[in-house]
This record gives C-alpha cells, sequence and structure tokens, in this order.
C-alpha cells in the first residue's frame, strides 16, 4: 500500500536520474546483461539499482525472465516520462554552466553566410572570450542550438521555432541559378513565369522546400518537380549537368566555387530572410553582445557580378 502525505496525496519521489538513465538502458536493450556491460557496471548492481527505484516508486517496472526483460505497464508509463526528464536535466547543466562562466561562445553559421566581422568585433569587445565559429549546412542551426553544439546561429529561413528564438537581420532578394548553357542564362531578369516546366531540385524539409520553390502559390502555378538532393555539391552538380533550375539568395557565391552555373536576378518574389537564432528562454550575456554585433555587421552582400 503507497504511503499518502496528510491531505491523501503520494508523497513526492526524489529520484536519482543515474537509476532512470539505467532504467533506460534496459528497457533499450531488453537484457540486463546488455544493458550493463553498455553501462560498464557489473549486472548484480544493475539489477539492485532497478529493483530500489521500483520499491521507491511502488510499483514493478521489469517483468525479468530467462530469454531477458520486458517492460510492465507501470514501465511503460514511467518511460514515456524518463527520456525527457534526462533531456531536461542535460539542458538544465548546460543552461546553469553557461550562466556561470559565460567565457565561451560557439557562433554558428549555416551556407553561404558571412559572420567574420561580427565575431571579430565581439573578439575585440570581449578579449577575454574564447570565440569558436562553427559552419553548419543550409538546415543545420535547429538541430545545433537544441543539442547544444553552438551558442547562437545565424541562418537563412525559415527553419524550425520549437525552443529557438530568432530575430531577423537583413532580407535579400532571390535570384536563379542556372547552367551557363541553360536557355535563360542571357537574360538580364527573370520571373516565375519564365521557369514554368523547368526541372528544379528538391530538399527533404517540406517547409523550406515549399518557400524556396516558392509554391504552390495563390495563382494556381506550382514549383516544378526534381530529385530530393539535401547535399548542396549533389545539388549544383545535377544543376550544371541537366540545364535544371534553383532559386537561391542573390548574393549566392555559388557562381565562385562552380564556374559552370551563373545567377539571373528573379523579380516577383518576396525577399528571402537572415536572422540570428539562439536557444529560447536561455539568457547568456554573450549572445546578447554577439546578437549586437550581429545586428551592426551581419549584412547582405553584394550580388555575384554576372559572368556571361
Amino acid at each position: 500500500m503507497t504511503d499518502t502525505d496528510a491531505d491523501g496525496a503520494a508523497p513526492p519521489v526524489d529520484l536519482d536520474l543515474r537509476v532512470v538513465r539505467y532504467l533506460v538502458a534496459v528497457a533499450d536493450h531488453g537484457h540486463f546483461g546488455r544493458a550493463a556491460a553498455a553501462l560498464h557496471i557489473t549486472q548484480p548492481s544493475l539489477s539492485r539499482q532497478i529493483r530500489g527505484l521500483e520499491k521507491q516508486i511502488g510499483a514493478t517496472l521489469l517483468l525479468r525472465t530467462p530469454q531477458g526483460s520486458t517492460l510492465t505497464d507501470a514501465g511503460r508509463a514511467f518511460l514515456t516520462h524518463a527520456a525527457p526528464m534526462l533531456t531536461a536535466a542535460g539542458r538544465a547543466g548546460a543552461h546553469a554552466r553557461a550562466a556561470a562562466s559565460p567565457r565561451r561562445l560557439t557562433v554558428g553559421y549555416t551556407t553561404n553566410l558571412v559572420v567574420a566581422t561580427a565575431v571579430r568585433e565581439l573578439r575585440r569587445r570581449h578579449p577575454d572570450v574564447v570565440v569558436t565559429v562553427r559552419h553548419l549546412p543550409w538546415n543545420g542551426a535547429h538541430p545545433a542550438l537544441t543539442d547544444h553544439l553552438v551558442d547562437v546561429a545565424v541562418t537563412r529561413l525559415p527553419i524550425p521555432l520549437d525552443g529557438v528564438a530568432t530575430t531577423l537581420l537583413y532580407r535579400e532578394p532571390r535570384a536563379l541559378l542556372v547552367a551557363r548553357r541553360h536557355r535563360l542564362a542571357a537574360k538580364d531578369a527573370v520571373e516565375l513565369e519564365d521557369i514554368e516546366g523547368e526541372i528544379m531540385p528538391r530538399v527533404s524539409d517540406p517547409v523550406w522546400d515549399s518557400y524556396w520553390r516558392t509554391g504552390p502559390r495563390p495563382d494556381g502555378w506550382d514549383a516544378p518537380d526534381g530529385p530530393v538532393l539535401d547535399d548542396a555539391a549533389e545539388m549544383f552538380d545535377f544543376i550544371a549537368e541537366n540545364d535544371a533550375v534553383l532559386i537561391v539568395p542573390a548574393d549566392s557565391r555559388i557562381p565562385d566555387l562552380n564556374p559552370e552555373l551563373t545567377t539571373i536576378p528573379l523579380h516577383g518574389v518576396e525577399p528571402s530572410e537572415v536572422a540570428l537564432a539562439r536557444r529560447d528562454g536561455e539568457p547568456n550575456a554573450l549572445v546578447d553582445e554577439f546578437a549586437t554585433c550581429a545586428a551592426e555587421f551581419v549584412i547582405a552582400g553584394t550580388p555575384s557580378p554576372r559572368k556571361r
């Protein structure tokens, strides 16, 4: 029978997160021996720890059999809270370390964006701070932030916003990337109607894909389909080899990297947006300081000169 307090409610349970992690390991491996080996502890010790947790909770969490172990209904109910509990604990520790000793900062930036001037300014203002810069793939800002690989990131939008807050830095026009031999390459500018029916590569992120392919649109125009290519180099090679098209930022440096490609100004579409992204609800004085530097020094570049 479970003890209750004076109000009839069960008393709070002070969980040892190390033992919670042990339970998750046993559930993942389905076997005490394999879990103990993965955790680098002995099987008897692991079994005692889990039994202690069960006694503390007042319910059997695992059924032990010669073939292995399985979760009980109570175990499955507990496990739904275990992973978020461990994640929250990890984030709490990282948050506390950042607040207690904000002498390090890792700045992320996604493909074709430049943060060097803002980073130099931050280092000038805080010469005692160790500032690390990390390049991220086009869709890498959100996972890098939520996994604590970076403290702040400069990225093109859109990105997922769960756990992340963004501040707009600037807007930039968009352009069409084509092979130099493409029928549109000689034009001074193009509109969406000019690329109707053209092959356009896709990416696996549906929000990003729809935004950058500007479709579907209210007038019924839909972005033409192409293969899904998440690797930027593969995508550029595909465009060069197949006379495909791709909508990119107007200041894209891609033609400088691949001389077979060129950009054409694209009219009639809203500008794209570059933003500073940070973990939501996590105060950090150095991130605040970098945000100030970024607002001043991370600016739209000049579109690459057309090379015909």
